[in-house]
């Protein structure tokens, strides 16, 4: 009998044992994998879509995301400002968005899906510096014509509040307009195109 109850007690002790290493062994498994759902920040650098939530953004501001690494202006413009764009056009080097700086579905002088609600990438198209969001009308240093818009700080490139760019500056074209489109009222989502979403 003595016997009989030692090797029952070995019994135990190696079955909870072994299920106790397996355990621990599913969980390093487990962990990877559920891991490896999301995606990795070499997938996000490569362009995996980011979400901006734009509920809270109030008319006039301007939020940055990141993606691909780099920033991405959202902008709630005004009516005003909107309305301020069609006076310019006399100003910028391609006042029709001409060149291909924007998908396809980015049309007129707001460069936008909804006009209120503008999404660029914030590099200056000179050498690849963050413009400054300058949304004040005629502050001294941009002189009494500025409506807004951005001021690349690093060698004086401007641009107004679509992103277009001035005659007679070192950037060469208009800002960027990443593809995008629309998951909600207040979410962007930017990387997918609209016409594929």
């Amino acid at each position: 009998m003595s016997g009989d109850g030692v090797n029952t007690g070995r019994r135990r002790f190696f079955a909870s044992a072994t299920a106790a290493v397996g355990a621990v062994g599913a969980g390093f498994v487990a962990v990877p994998f559920l891991a490896s759902w999301n995606p990795s920040a070499k997938a996000k650098a490569a362009g995996a879509p980011v979400k901006a939530d734009v509920s809270k953004l109030e008319s006039g501001a301007m939020m940055v995301v990141e993606w691909r690494g780099k920033p991405v202006y959202v902008v709630r413009r005004t009516k005003e400002q909107v309305d301020n764009l069609a006076k310019l056009d006399d100003s910028l080097t391609d006042p029709d968005s001409e060149r291909k700086q924007q998908p396809d579905y980015i049309k007129g002088l707001t460069r936008s899906i909804k006009p209120e609600l503008l999404v660029l990438v914030g590099l200056c198209t000179h050498l690849g510096c963050a413009p400054k969001h300058r949304p004040d009308v005629a502050p001294a240093d941009l002189g009494p014509e500025w409506l807004g818009g951005f001021f690349c700080p690093c060698h004086g490139s401007k641009f107004d509040l679509s992103g277009r760019v001035f005659k007679g500056v070192p950037a060469p074209t208009n800002l960027l307009v990443p593809p995008h489109n629309y998951e909600s009222d207040n979410v962007i989502v930017i990387g997918v195109d609209t016409e594929v979403a």
